[in-house]
């Protein structure tokens, strides 16, 4: 059986992602599992491979994937050549020539999944100012014409052509898909229509399944406090949301709700529910984020980043670390790379 090629973007330069993908190289235990070729900019590694208490590594430029070695402790790099000159780097700030970097590296990534060169993809980090900026400066010449995009998940879906496509967000028993996510909270809660939330349900549903799980139970969390008291506190859960519930159970899939999106998680976390349906960004990611995220009060540091997202509908396999780019702690070889290892373990499971 051939092992599974997996793409890893760099993500921001300027951020700590080139660090993560020499650490989660080194070691994530990823030899004779998966050949993991990293997309980005060979003189920024060898940069970040420069950084205190980095592993030692072998670093190989590549310019086609069928170029990789996939050799114990050699790190196969798809070089995009953007940094003809190191000094131009800038770390630990939002800068636009990283922001164009970040943005060529996940467009490459996507044609190569496009393409059949790679069985998945991963993403790193990338900062959406620094990004948006480098775009609109060069007036869309690298982006088709586009001078803004909302994050990686807009990417992949303009790239692959995708619509009906949304965030899953996992860490270890936690499952939390999205009916919305970069948007106002206000924008948010009028995007909370019965075709998106059924939509959705359906994703989970199927992604559910693709990871082995039979007959997924999924709970569908409320709009509104107390998924909405039977009108007393919004009538988004009337109009929408129980419609959306009922059209999915007589579809067959095992869906309950709305619930209240206060104890919803809790109830998840503990194994009542295979995957919660949030409305919007902050409702699902910040109870994922208080588990997955731990911060060591005595230490003032990060004990744990941990978290993996996973965009849904796509016609490739997309996981991604659930962190931003770390500029505060980018240079300083001390990100942990726990979250990328468990996006790319993630990705494999998916193969």
């Amino acid at each position: 059986m051939r092992m599974p090629v997996i793409a890893v973007t760099m993500g921001d330069p300027s951020g700590n992602g080139p660090e993560l993908c020499i650490k989660a190289f080194v070691n994530g235990g990823f030899y004779g599992k998966a050949g993991l070729v990293f997309v980005g900019d060979l003189r920024v590694l060898e940069n970040a491979s420069k950084f205190p208490g980095m592993p030692a590594v072998r670093l190989h430029g590549i310019s086609r994937v069928e170029d990789a070695l996939f050799e114990k402790g050699t790190m196969d790099v798809l070089d995009l050549d953007i940094f003809d000159d190191i000094s131009k780097l800038r770390i630990g700030c939002v800068d636009t020539l990283s922001g164009l970097a970040a943005f060529l590296s996940v467009k490459r990534t996507i044609a190569l999944a496009m393409d059949g060169k790679v069985d998945a993809t991963v993403t790193n980090a990338l900062n959406k100012e620094a990004m948006n900026k480098a775009l609109l400066e060069t007036d869309g010449r690298y982006s088709d014409g586009k001078t803004h995009f909302d994050g990686h998940t807009e990417i992949y879906a303009c790239y692959t052509g995708t619509r009906n496509y949304c965030m899953m967000l996992m860490h270890e028993g936690l499952r939390i898909g999205h009916v919305s996510t970069h948007c106002s909270l206000r924008e948010a809660c009028s995007r909370v229509k019965k075709d998106r939330v059924r939509d959705v349900i359906g994703l989970v549903d199927d992604a559910l399944r693709r990871m082995g799980i039979p007959r997924p139970r999924i709970a569908v969390a409320g709009l509104n406090p107390h998924a909405g008291e039977h009108g007393l506190f919004g009538m988004e859960e009337i109009d929408e949301i129980i419609p959306a519930v009922e059209d999915a159970r007589q579809a067959g899939i095992d869906a309950v709700g709305p619930l209240p999106p206060d104890s919803v998680f809790s109830e998840a976390l503990g194994g009542l529910y295979d995957a919660v349906v949030a409305m919007y960004h902050d409702q699902g990611h910040i109870p994922l984020k208080t588990v997955g995220f731990v911060y060591d009060r005595d230490a003032r540091a990060w004990k744990s980043v941990s978290g993996v997202n996973v965009t849904l509908g796509l016609p490739i396999i997309r996981t991604s670390v659930d962190h931003g780019t770390g500029f505060a702690l980018a240079g300083k070889g001390v990100s942990s790379e726990t979250s990328l290892v468990n996006a790319i373990d993630a990705a494999i499971s998916f193969i």
